[in-house]
This record gives C-alpha cells, structure tokens and sequence, in this order.
C-alpha cells in the first residue's frame, strides 16, 4: 500500500511542479480614487496595469479621463497607466477661481505624488501638452519624457495676447453653439459622425464658466510661456500630430498621423497607439 502511495505522490509531483514553476500572470490592478490638489479641489483618476515605468494621460480642454479608455485597455499589459480628471473636468472637483495651467500641472503631480510613481511618461493632448510641460518642469527627477498630441507645431494658429479676448467673445456670448461647431470642424471628413456628435455635444454641455477660464489660461500659456518653458525641459519632447506646419526644435521629433484630425485618440485609436509606441520606443 505504501508503495503504491508514493507512485501516486511521485506522479501528482510530476504534473503539478512545472504548473507551479510557470512565470506568475499579472494581475491588472485597478486603482480609482481622487487626491486633494494645493488649493483643496478633490482630483479623480485612474490607475491600471503594473509596470515599471507609468504613462500619465492628460486630457484636452472640456474633456475628462475617459477620452484614454481606448489607451488605458491596450497599454495596461506593459505599463502602469493613469488616467487623471482635471480640476472642473470629469469626476474631479470645482471651485477653483482660476483654472490655470499651473494648477492643472497641480493637480498631475499630486497624482503622481500620491500614487509614488518613479519613471512617468506624460501624454497630453491639446490643452494637456501644455499641462505635461508645466509638470515636467516641477518634477524633472520623476518626468523621463513627454508625448504631446496636437498640442504644438500644428496647423493650429494660436493668437497673440492682443488677440485673446476678440477669440473669447463668441464662446462668453453662446459657450454651446460655438463649442460645438469649434469641435465639429476639428475632425476629418471621414470621422465617425457618431464620435464627432458626441464629442461635441459633451465639450460643449461643460459648465461655460470653468471652460471660459480654462481656454484663456492656456491660449495665455501658449503665447506667452510655451517657448521659453520648453527650452526649459530635461526629458525629451515628442509631438503626435495630424499635420506638421512647423519645425521642431533639434531635440524634439514630430509623429504625423495622417488623414485624421485633431482628436487623433479618438478618431483613430489604432493608428494613434501605434504613434505611440513609436514615440516610447525613441
């Protein structure tokens, strides 16, 4: 009886030790939460994934966290991802007096603060490049690189100062109607027209008052801090654009996505990730 008791313990051994010795798989950790920014608005986010090294994603103006879901899914299984709501966007908190850029790039590092991320890579499309910008500068030792997504070295033409409150007037006169036909002529003819309706009517329905502010903060940061503030970084700078209209510096490199428009994530998800790994792996 004993021997044939320690054939069958020799033979469950056999079976079981290679299972056990397989490399464990991953758990996809989700963290949603919110931590308190310098002036006490409440910050939600985001976080998945197990990597090393964290992508930071920073939504454009009027928009919020889940404009990443289709990033957040594929890039989980290689990186820890973190999607953030801006103060007055998404799930995060209102109040603030004055949605500047620098309380935006308050709000990324206390997230990053907070969940003690080392090796971060920021990815901000629109107004979220200059967002990424102002970040990096506070927290050179954690910032090893930025991604910014039509932010900069677009066919856009930012005004000058002069020039800010004549772009202003329409949007304090009917914030809904000039949104929506701002955001509707931001895509490619062959946009998706349920993507483009949606994306519209949701930039649109945020509240005039906190989008007023924030799209004058940061046509202000543009004319009068993005090239000095740039000149600035330690970490590389990466632009994924739709278009190229200008030279980059000489350390900066430019990614064209083409025959898509300025919500390249959005409108093409597949192209756009490839952009991005393409962008990681510089």
């Amino acid at each position: 009886m004993k021997f044939y008791i320690r054939i069958i313990a020799l033979l469950i051994t056999a079976i079981c030790l290679p299972a056990c010795q397989e490399t464990p798989v991953k758990q996809d950790r989700v963290v949603e939460s919110s931590v308190k920014s310098a002036d006490g608005v409440p910050i939600h986010f985001t976080a998945r994934g197990n990597g090393d090294t964290a992508l930071v994603f920073v939504h454009c103006w009027s928009c919020d966290s889940s404009y990443w879901q289709a990033q957040m899914n594929d890039f989980a299984a290689d990186y820890r991802v973190v999607a953030i709501d801006l103060a007055g966007h998404g799930q995060s908190g209102t109040g603030r007096k004055n949605y500047t850029i620098s309380s935006f790039a308050d709000d990324v590092e206390r997230v990053v603060e907070s969940l003690d991320l080392k090796k971060v890579i920021l990815v901000g499309h629109s107004m979220g490049g200059s967002v990424i910008i102002e970040t990096a500068l506070r927290m050179p030792e954690r910032a090893i690189k930025l991604v910014a997504v039509d932010s900069f070295e677009t066919q856009f033409q930012w005004p000058p100062e002069d020039k800010i409150a004549e772009m202003l007037a329409p949007f304090k006169s009917d914030f809904y109607k000039t949104t929506s036909q701002m955001v509707k002529s931001m895509f490619s003819p062959n946009a998706d027209p349920a993507i483009v309706q949606h994306i519209a009517n949701d930039m649109a329905s945020a509240p005039s008052e906190i989008g007023i502010s924030a799209l004058s903060n940061t046509l202000k940061w543009v004319a009068g801090d993005y090239q000095n503030k740039r000149s600035q970084l330690k970490a590389p700078l990466i632009h994924i654009n739709a278009a190229q209209t200008n030279r980059p510096s000489a350390t900066e490199k430019i990614i064209v996505v083409p025959y898509v428009g300025h919500f390249i994530p959005q409108e093409a998800p597949e192209r756009f990730d490839a952009a991005l790994k393409q962008a990681l792996a510089e």
